[in-house]
């Protein structure tokens, strides 16, 4: 790594005392548990022992027999595998729910009340548990039973109604941000609880998060365009529906992006071009004349930026004072400067696959700091150690393995 890392105060981790149980599965729940884990708290992940997490099996690609999905998501953590659909393993996660902090599920709606798992149930026994929910609809509504995929949810929220070239069909992000969104969403709302808890009564809550629910929170701007005009934004590729030029352009040897996000900032961008003709041009006076002849300034910029490489652009624009960057892919982005100086490419070792590569956390404190301690575990890997620590003796653990129940 290059450039040189701020040294946080102390050891101490924000949320280090914090018990999270982990009964979540595929991305939105272990994206939000792995938060919680990188913020310092002890997460237990409880895993089917047939299988576990099917994020598991999800490969190519692999890190040596481990798919690189589920390490992306699961370090900071320890694996227990218990059989929750047998009564004695729902005796057994009743007794980690006792001692836990938070519990954080993502099965089908009713599942876990079918199972005497719900909140009202476990609060009993735990009133300071702090239980978040995780779906594809939310608890309640009419269509709070329907199954929820990622692409459903962009569909669903707006997202690849705006998202796309526009004329052309919609698109998907390129990662899941549905699952992502509403796992950021479950952490925020989870620390919540938690310092309501600390400053109130000293009783935990219901978190119900939707990835529905998120998507439309993330429309932000987009749906407030509706609200005030009543038409539905389209798709624009990547241009700004109120901002010009803000957008990428193609170069002789690839593409560049450009904000020209402020009036001083057009003077500046069309001399980085030689195209000074262009900032007294009342056409383009304004920013709101910009975005009013869009396809006129747009048809000049694409003559102008296809005469250099995507270098020069870059360098012409930052002499000049005027965002710009090239589009990067992973192998750039891992090998930008400030990715590095920032510790966003970090290593954890694995005990079957070695040095294990992934970004790091994007959470930076002084006295606190965020730690990559705990690979993403192997299957099982600490279900007796757990129990242990649970006082369940060698015997009755011998017993739950022999009856298939962990």
């Amino acid at each position: 790594m290059t450039g040189e890392a701020r040294t946080p105060e102390g050891d101490e981790q924000p949320l280090d005392g914090l018990t999270v149980l982990d009964a979540s599965r595929v991305l939105v729940g272990p994206f939000c548990t792995m938060q919680l884990g990188d913020l310092g708290a002890e997460v237990i992940k409880v895993e089917r022992p047939d299988g576990g997490d099917q994020t598991r099996g999800w490969h190519p690609p692999t890190y040596g027999e481990e798919s690189a999905y589920y390490v992306s998501i699961n370090r900071n953590k320890r694996s227990l595998t218990l059989n929750l659909a047998s009564e004695e393993g729902r005796e057994v996660f009743r007794d980690l729910v006792s001692e836990a902090d938070v519990l954080v599920e993502n099965f089908r709606v009713g599942k876990m009340e079918e199972w005497g798992l719900d909140y009202a149930t476990l609060s009993e026994a735990n009133p300071e548990l702090v239980y978040c929910s995780l779906s594809g609809y939310g608890e309640w509504g009419p269509q709070k039973d329907r199954p929820a995929y990622d692409i459903m949810m962009q569909a669903e929220g707006g997202l690849m109604s705006i998202t796309g070239e526009e004329g052309g069909p919609p698109v998907r992000v390129g990662v899941a941000i549905a699952d992502i969104g509403a796992g950021m969403y479950a952490t925020q709302a989870i620390l919540a609880a938690l310092l309501y808890r600390e400053l109130g009564d000293g009783t935990g809550q219901k978190v119900d998060v939707s990835l529905l629910d998120g998507q439309v929170a993330w429309m932000s701007y987009m749906a407030s365009y509706y609200f005030a005009t009543g038409d539905p934004p389209g798709r624009m590729g990547s241009k700004h529906p109120t901002i010009a030029p803000y957008q990428a352009f193609e170069t002789s040897d690839g593409y560049v992006v450009v904000a020209t996000a402020s009036e001083n900032l057009w003077p500046k961008f069309c001399r980085a071009l030689d195209r000074e003709d262009l900032i007294d041009d009342e056409r383009f006076a304004v920013n709101a004349d910009r975005v009013a002849n869009r396809s006129e300034l747009d048809q000049i910029l694409d003559g102008e930026f296809e005469q250099y490489t995507t270098a020069e652009v870059v360098a012409r624009m930052e002499e000049a004072g005027v965002p710009a960057s090239r589009v990067r892919d992973m192998e750039d982005v891992f090998e930008h400067p400030q990715v590095q100086a920032r510790n966003m490419h970090q290593t954890v070792d694995h005990p079957t696959i070695g040095a294990v590569e992934m970004a790091g956390s994007p959470m930076h404190f002084s006295r606190t700091p965020t730690e990559i301690d705990r690979h993403p575990p192997l299957l099982g890997e600490h279900t007796e150690e757990i129990l242990d620590e649970f006082e369940y003796d060698e015997e009755t653990i011998s017993e739950l393995a022999d009856r298939d129940v962990i």
